[in-house]
């Protein structure tokens, strides 16, 4: 399978809303995914596999640190390196830091950012709704 990694458009909008409906139990709006391409301080990478939308990452940039939105990988591309190109590219952008927060349930996505050298440096309490769950916040220091 190739996986190609690319800046998202507005014309990716509804692959995204698409992803994030299959994903998350409260997904973002089409709107608020429109407006997140157009914030000069967002960058969406969209992530292509054999051509198709399988997955997508959202990382704001401000004053050299970034702050990941969303990682979303479709079901039927999980475990496949999709969100591993994804944080990839990310690292590419010119920043101090990058965070993030994840379910801490979701030991599937702890280990892939420990392996990239993300550190746990906090617990927000009652952060994702449906199910209420804390979040685990993990951070990696960019070189």
């Amino acid at each position: 399978m190739k996986i190609e990694i690319k800046k998202a458009t507005l014309d990716d909008v509804a692959e995204i809303v698409k992803i994030e409906q299959s994903c998350f139990s409260t997904p973002w709006t089409e709107q608020g995914i429109s407006e997140s391409i157009e914030n000069e301080h967002t960058h969406l990478y969209l992530a292509l596999a054999d051509g198709k939308a399988a997955g997508y990452m959202g990382v704001q940039i401000f004053s050299g640190e970034g702050y990941v939105t969303n990682v979303a990988t479709l079901p039927e591309f999980r475990r496949q390196g999709i969100a591993k190109a994804l944080i990839e590219r990310a690292l590419q952008n010119d920043m101090e830091f990058l965070t993030l927060e994840v379910r801490e349930s979701n030991n599937a996505a702890i280990l892939l950012y420990k392996s990239f050298g993300f550190e746990q440096v906090g617990v927000r309490p009652h952060f994702y709704r449906n199910p209420d769950e804390n979040a685990v916040l993990m951070t990696i220091k960019s070189s």
